[in-house]
């Protein structure tokens, strides 16, 4: 069975065709940078791994581009289309009494790191909005010249009246678009549903850059439009993002890219789904959102959250991305301990047959592959296959993965030859590992990852530290915060435990 992908833009299934095959174009929106990444940050980014891991799989040559949002504006999704509001990074910028590109770079590394721990390939191109502000300049220009654009003292918004595919990818017709609006909508938009390409600085705004409009800054959606079209052309291939951003985000790139050049702009969009916390949306109204450190740690910083979200341990990186493919990108993800403490065990189920395979493969005696074990192997491949040619269906890859789990624990039993070994390895690390990125090439003799190492290790210097303390040998006490300290952990001591953490501005 060919590769089906699931399209938003068609609202069906349909064979996964590029414009130039072998080559594929793929962007996905990525972070606003003013906190740390959180779990659906790891949601949407392992999703679109595992997109971006299968293609290259499949012989693709992949360009994969992800933006790094880091320029003060505001967005209609937390403001309303009428723009009002802070900016986030300015607003954290403020409380944290530094630039905001400061913030921005300090979130934008902590990003990266927690990918990384996520075993989340880098994107080969990571543009940022404010590396591209002429680019924007320049598509405005071109949407006032071709009438899709009109500026009102200092301010440019985007026709949607002029654009009649407005609402294709969402399904919402220009009325919809309206009423969902919020009342308090700027007077100087001819509609409701018009959106901003261009904002007017006033003369406090940190963040503002000379237009031919006078200073101002980009609208949130310019910056997809942007970068996605000028690292790979348009049209390209897939455009990726959350659900949430289908509107009015997506909606208005497409408005954008198509009015600006008359031709189509993604031939594909998918979309992943949000995650649930102990089964209610996850959002910082509500006060219940986790980041990945605190996962990683297992403390949630402020006792307060620590009420909505609780976390009995500290969970590694492997299991939180073993529990993010469980489910189908698609589909909507519940995080909870419970969830954790189950995924936790599958996963260790998993990796502790992997190290007996490839442990037992030194010792094991001469021989191809045996037949039972070839034909168990052929399955395996065939069923994973067949669930990731499906809409990258990642719980139905897990489960051939599992079936397999079965005969290689038997086949190391039994005492199978190092030709059917060195088989069952070769599934579990090009599949489980390449392609789904849940199982190392290299593991610990001792732990499940590197994770682990670091949790034990700070408990251990956290121990000696208190011994110290409790021994009045300062000076040993204050060597071993400063020497974390100089290696990005920072030490916070609670009236009755003793936490760490990522050091922050």
């Amino acid at each position: 069975m060919p590769l089906t992908v699931y399209n938003t833009l068609s609202r069906s299934k349909e064979k996964f065709t590029p414009h130039a095959p072998p080559r594929v174009g793929m962007y996905v929106c990525g972070p606003t940078v003013y906190g740390h990444a959180h779990l659906g940050h790891a949601k949407s980014y392992v999703s679109f791994d595992v997109v971006l891991r299968y293609l290259r799989h499949l012989d693709y040559d992949v360009t994969y581009v992800q933006n790094i949002t880091d320029v003060g504006h505001l967005t209609e999704q937390d403001y309303g289309m009428a723009d009002e509001g802070e900016d986030k990074i300015i607003r954290e910028a403020k409380q944290r009494g530094v630039h905001p590109m400061a913030v921005a770079e300090f979130f934008t590394n902590s990003y990266f790191a927690d990918m990384d721990a996520l075993s989340v390939l880098r994107p080969d191109i990571a543009p940022r909005a404010t590396g591209h502000i002429p680019e924007q300049i320049e598509l405005v220009e071109r949407l006032i010249a071709t009438g899709h654009a009109y500026e009102v003292e200092g301010n440019v918004y985007f026709n949607t009246a002029s654009f009649a595919d407005y609402g294709k990818l969402s399904g919402r017709r220009l009325e919809e678009a309206e009423s969902g609006t919020r009342v308090a909508e700027r007077s100087d938009k001819r509609s409701p549903s018009d959106f901003a390409l261009w904002k007017r600085a006033e003369p406090e705004h940190i963040m503002q850059w000379p237009s031919p409009w006078g200073r101002g800054y980009p609208g949130w959606h310019l910056e997809c439009s942007v970068m996605s079209t000028k690292y790979l052309g348009q049209p390209f291939d897939i455009h990726g993002g959350g659900l949430e951003n289908q509107f009015p985000h997506h909606e208005c790139e497409i408005a954008q890219c198509e009015a600006g050049t008359g031709t189509p702009f993604v031939k594909y969009w998918l979309h992943n789904n949000m995650i649930t916390i102990n089964g209610t949306k996850m959002g910082k109204s509500l006060n219940n959102f986790v980041s990945l450190k605190e996962i990683f740690s297992g403390k949630i910083a402020d006792p307060e959250r620590a009420k909505n979200v609780s976390l009995s341990r500290a969970y590694p990186p492997d299991v939180v991305r073993f529990l993010i493919l469980q489910s189908h990108y698609r589909a909507p993800a519940d995080f909870s301990d419970e969830a954790l403490e189950a995924a936790l065990k599958g996963h260790t189920r998993l990796r502790e047959c992997v190290q007996s395979v490839r442990g037992a493969t030194a010792s094991a005696r001469d021989g191809e592959v045996e037949p039972r074990i070839s034909e168990a192997v052929e399955q395996a491949r065939a069923k994973f296959t067949e669930a990731m040619d499906d809409d990258f269906n990642t719980a139905g890859a897990l489960s051939a993965l599992f079936d397999l789990v079965r005969t290689a624990n038997t086949a190391v039993t039994d005492g199978a030859t190092r030709g059917s070994l060195d088989a069952i390895n070769d599934v579990f690390t090009t599949l489980g590992g390449t392609v789904l990125g849940v199982i190392r090439e290299h593991y610990d003799a001792q732990a499940g990852g590197a994770n682990d190492l670091l949790s034990g290790a700070m408990e251990l210097l956290i121990q000696l530290r208190a011994d110290a303390r409790k021994n009045k040998d300062f000076a040993t006490s204050d060597k071993i915060r400063d020497a974390l300290a100089a290696k990005g952990l920072a030490l916070e001591d609670r009236p009755d435990v003793t936490v760490w953490r990522p050091a922050g501005p």
